[in-house]
């Protein structure tokens, strides 16, 4: 059994096996001295490392999430549970995290995800799965990283396409076409 099938088992061993892209087959392994070189794809070459990095028994998990050879992201297990729910993503190679996916329900699937599309170091984009379907039910983009939304879609009914479509604000503060219904009409 390895340390993430064990809740209860939460400390880092050679003898560990892993599942990093969850197709159910267990990642090919190699030990490198104190560390464990993870290969997904099974292609021969290492797409993640686990490692300890800070001494304190718990493994930390670095990931090449694009395929380029660089481990650009960090795979976290937050609440203990043996299941990664937090990837940090730096997507440009400038250093700072770019995007974060979270899964905030441990049922194993993504619930959020929010990304700096414009590399600035602020995030600007935000997708969330409100109702656990796998689905994304509402879309916030914050063109202007002021904190205030610019347009919030939304899907109402569950069914994957968003209905509603709400402008916030622009320049000068005004918030034109606020609750625009996207099939034509107002918004409910």
């Amino acid at each position: 059994m390895s340390d993430f099938d064990d809740p209860t088992d939460t400390t880092y061993d050679d003898d560990t096996t892993y599942d990093l892209n969850g197709d159910g087959i267990d990642d090919a392994t190699m030990s490198a001295g104190d560390d464990t070189l993870v290969d997904t794809d099974h292609d021969g070459n290492a797409d993640a490392i686990v490692t300890d990095t800070d001494g304190d028994g718990v493994a930390e998990i670095y990931a090449d999430s694009d395929g380029d050879g660089v481990l650009d992201s960090e795979l976290t297990d937050t609440d203990g549970d043996g299941y990664i729910d937090l990837i940090e993503s730096d997507l440009d190679g400038d250093g700072d995290v770019d995007q974060v996916l979270e899964d905030t329900n441990a049922d194993g699937i993504v619930d959020a995800v929010a990304t700096d599309v414009d590399g600035d170091g602020e995030f600007d984009t935000f997708a969330a799965d409100t109702n656990a379907d796998g689905l994304v039910d509402t879309l916030v983009t914050d063109a202007d990283e002021d904190g205030n939304p610019d347009s919030i879609l939304t899907d109402t009914d569950g069914d994957g396409v968003f209905e509603t479509i709400e402008y916030g604000d622009d320049a000068v503060g005004n918030t034109p076409g606020l609750g625009t219904n996207l099939s034509g009409g107002p918004a409910a």
